[in-house]
């Protein structure tokens, strides 16, 4: 992955004023609450997504 992917909002405060720390790869700065995170892709998971069936067809009566 060549881009850097960017968080649309704060997960402690919601706001959107992020810029992107000094610290490291993925670190991001929350300008309205004054955190620092840091963002990393762990991998993919090696099952999947699993669909669950209701086993009685799908439909609510």
């Amino acid at each position: 992955m060549s881009e850097r992917a960017a968080p649309f909002y704060c997960p402690y405060c919601g706001d959107e004023d992020l810029r992107p720390s000094e610290q490291g790869h993925g670190a991001w700065e929350c300008a309205a609450c004054n955190r620092a995170f840091q963002l990393k892709f762990l991998g993919l998971l090696a099952r999947g997504l699993q669909r669950v069936d209701r086993g009685d067809g799908g439909e609510e009566t």
